[in-house]
């Protein structure tokens, strides 16, 4: 049986940030950030050729253990088969290791152009499809989810198979980043929490990530209260005192702050009115960032030129 037909153009996919957990809902909630990591994949006659600019420039590697690449090879793998050769150029702009869904990036990157490339592909590999996929890669859905759709995401496991529902933030939500000079592997953070917590502390945090929902869409006044948490930030302390420590000082002061993803950046969630004051609370040490809130996700863009 022929395998599938490969498009002789290149194509552009452009992947954002995500930040996953926002406080309360964690490996549940999502939100896209507009800063973004583009890749140019072109169909070769041969042999795999990888270029990475910014981020990872130095430390990426540029073979089949990439991830984008691995995340490319198992799209083609649903897709129907390999194509002889691949060359792929990355403009990195999402830091590593920071809590911001640099690999979710990647992965979703991988599995957008394989389909983009793929003549008929958005028929064998659908939306839904690549959800799912990409949750298999990453091993769970909140990141992807937000890095795919777009906006504001809720998602969930459902009998093995990853869900998830796009919602739009209120537009007047500014989101800044504190962004350290050290990144924390996931692996760590996640290893410090608990098998078990209070049973008031679940209730607790179920009612605010129900809030947040709310808060995020419609009553940014009520982003303070929604973003308490008391399942997972706390018990990541020692992996990362700074970014517990400027979360603690920041909600002080009246700021609706959180660790992002498994940290070690702090995201602010802001009206834009007091985005420029909140960025200068940062102090030494963190690189502050107003940024944007993505509304597209991963998409396939025209190439420059």
């Amino acid at each position: 049986m022929a395998g599938p037909a490969f498009r002789a153009a290149a194509v552009r996919v452009r992947t954002p940030a995500s930040s996953a957990n926002l406080g309360p809902g964690f490996d549940a909630l999502g939100l896209s950030l507009g800063l973004y990591d583009d890749v140019v994949v072109r169909v070769a006659d041969s042999g795999l050729h990888v270029d990475i600019a910014g981020e990872g420039a130095e430390t990426l590697p540029r073979d089949e253990s990439h991830l984008l690449v691995r995340s490319m090879r198992a799209a083609f793998d649903r897709l129907g088969g390999q194509p002889r050769g691949l060359e792929i150029v990355c403009a990195n702009r999402i830091p590593h290791g920071r809590g911001l869904g640099s690999s979710s990036a990647a992965i979703c990157a991988g599995i957008v152009a394989a389909r983009a490339v793929t003549i008929g592909g958005e028929q064998k590999l659908d939306d839904a499809a690549l959800l799912e996929l990409a949750t298999e890669l990453e091993g769970h859905p909140d990141n992807v989810a937000a890095c795919l759709l777009g906006g504001f995401t809720l998602a969930w496991m459902d009998t093995g198979t990853a869900r998830a529902i796009r919602m739009d933030p209120a537009d007047s939500i500014v989101p800044v980043v504190f962004v350290p000079g050290k990144p924390v592997l996931t692996e760590t953070a996640r290893g410090l929490l608990p098998r078990t917590v209070p049973h008031g502390d679940a209730a607790a945090n179920a009612g605010r990530a129900a809030l947040l929902v709310e808060a995020l869409t419609r009553r940014p006044e009520l982003l303070l209260a929604a973003t308490e948490d008391r399942l997972h930030q706390e018990y990541r302390a020692p992996a990362m005192p700074e970014s517990v420590a400027l979360v603690n000082r920041l909600r002080a002061d009246g700021v609706p702050a959180v660790v992002s993803g498994a940290g070690p950046t702090v995201l602010a969630l802001v009206e834009d009115a007091a985005a420029d004051k909140v960025a200068a609370l940062a102090g030494e040490g963190w690189a502050a960032n107003r940024l944007t809130l993505d509304a597209v996700g991963t998409c396939v863009l025209p190439l420059a030129g």
